[in-house]
């Protein structure tokens, strides 16, 4: 597997475990060996972030994890560090003994946990209790040394995955380390880039322990992360078009009271560069669209008689921001759907479909949260968020269609069941209207001609790259409208 790919390749837990065997059985390189490669990459992670650091507290599990930070111990206290260890048990297995072995030789000394002793005092927690093969929520002394943790200030620096936190889900098992930094070892794991991981891994950093490709062989990937490269799919424009060339997207929603939502879905939809962008919308708005955006060709429908010629006239059809779930808009999205062009559904066209499913047309994409997500797998949403990678992977077979799942980690999986993780956006998108932005930013690449696995994972990318442009100047009070400038910056990001 070349360098460049193990670092967008995410695998389940299971599979990076496969990975080790493979290196220790078929490549002959020890398990101790590797041990000791991952405790170096922590080890030099942890100087080059805290450089001024002298004292660390190791806080070891009784297995490979526990190993790891016994071996970090080791190095630390050859390098004149101050190191003290709490041990969760009395003895480590397999290789983790071995390392626990060097950790005293070399002069360090091991303290049994204790739920109600204080931590050691140290400049940074190295946190290796658990690692990957944890499956049952922390409890005892362990969830006791979490708690601690995290009501103390000093930096915590996590081995592999935060204690505590399911590799695959990225979900906190009953209670999770909160760290600064996590080195992961050998693969990423998928679930430290979605759902509760946000709150657990601070910056990540990928050791691949010098390992070749013969151990990956036979390893695909369970999902990729997006990356800066997914800006190759944006291409300088030809000089002979003309606003045809760029697609027609038609904006559906916008019910009384609810004129704003069409009107941020339109503009971003421009602001990607849709060569024409039209909305279908209640009469009353038809006077303040004109006013504020005089860009968009704006339909008024005064009752629920939609009428079918400007879908039939679209390239694609963004259906839902501010649609409501009343006879209006319930015609809105009968005569998107009759129109058989592509549809971007979201909001309001995803309750609709929720209640009464109906086929969409190919080269659609649904954008749910995870209450949406729920009313669609009519299921909870404490489910979608136990298995994000599972539900959004559901939604996409389920209507044959590209899904995305938003929220902290965004997913994008087509009906084949590959996935795409997004590792941009932040807390200050969490706010109104951003939904309708993403909902544009889709319909745009679409109508540009993009399929919709690319429009997609383009439009998610490009969507949370904005909102941590606009969030520089702080996430409390980022708004919509906030991402129109560097949606418009990025999306031309190849003419520079």
């Amino acid at each position: 597997m070349p360098v460049n790919a193990r670092q967008t390749s995410l695998y389940t837990a299971a599979q990076v475990r496969g990975i080790d065997r493979r290196a220790i059985d078929a490549l002959g390189i020890p398990g101790i060996e590797l041990m000791r490669r991952a405790a170096a990459a922590a080890f030099a992670a942890l100087r080059r972030r805290w450089p001024h650091a002298r004292r660390l507290a190791l806080l070891a599990g009784g297995g490979n994890n526990g190993g790891d930070a016994f071996l970090l111990g080791a190095l630390a206290l050859r390098e004149g560090f101050g190191v003290e260890a709490l041990a969760l048990t009395p003895a480590s297995g397999g290789d983790a003994a071995q390392a626990r072995a060097a950790f005293v030789a070399a002069g360090g000394r091991v303290t049994p946990a204790a739920a109600e002793a204080p931590l050691p005092e140290a400049d940074v927690y190295v946190d290796g209790l658990f690692g990957t093969g944890l499956a049952r929520p922390v409890d005892g002394i362990a969830a006791a040394l979490i708690g601690r943790l995290a009501a103390q200030p000093q930096p915590v620096l996590a081995l592999d995955v935060p204690s505590g936190l399911d590799a695959d889900s990225g979900m906190p098992l009953g209670v999770a380390v909160r760290a600064q930094a996590t080195v992961s070892f050998v693969a990423w794991k998928r679930g430290l880039f979605t759902a509760g991981a946000a709150d657990c891994c601070g910056s990540l950093e990928l050791a691949t322990l010098d390992l070749p490709d013969a151990a990956y062989a036979g390893a695909d990937a369970d999902a990729e992360l997006l990356d800066a490269s997914i800006d190759g799919l944006l291409a300088p424009r030809r000089r002979n078009v003309n606003k045809g060339s760029f697609g027609y997207v038609l904006v559906a929603g916008g019910d009384e009271g609810m004129g704003g939502a069409v009107r941020l879905c339109g503009e971003a939809a421009l602001r990607c560069g849709a060569g024409l962008v039209g909305v279908v919308t209640q009469a009353a708005h038809v006077a303040a669209l004109n006013a504020g955006r005089p860009e968009l060709i704006v339909h008024g429908v005064a009752d629920a008689r939609a009428p079918l010629e400007p879908f039939e006239r679209a390239t694609v059809v963004a259906v839902g921001p501010g649609l409501g779930q009343g006879a209006w808009g319930r015609a809105l999205l009968d005569a998107a759907l009759a129109a058989g062009r592509p549809l971007v559904a979201d909001a309001d066209a995803l309750n609709l479909l929720a209640k009464a499913p109906r086929s969409l047309p190919p080269g659609s994409v649904l954008t749910p949260h995870p209450g949406e997500a729920a009313r669609l797998l009519d299921c909870t949403i404490a489910e979608v968020q136990r298995d994000r990678f599972a539900a959004v992977r559901a939604l996409a077979k389920r209507h044959a269609a590209v899904a995305v799942l938003k929220g902290a980690g965004s997913l994008v999986a087509d009906a084949h069941g590959r996935v795409a993780v997004c590792p941009w956006g932040n807390p200050g998108m969490a706010s109104a209207g951003l939904g309708d932005v993403l909902t544009g930013v889709i319909a745009a690449w679409l109508a540009q001609g993009f399929p919709a696995w690319d429009a997609a994972r383009l439009g998610v990318a490009l969507h949370a790259r904005a909102g941590d442009a606009a969030a520089a100047e702080g996430q409390r009070g980022l708004i919509a409208s906030d991402l129109f400038a560097p949606l418009r910056r990025l999306a031309n990001a190849e003419a520079r």
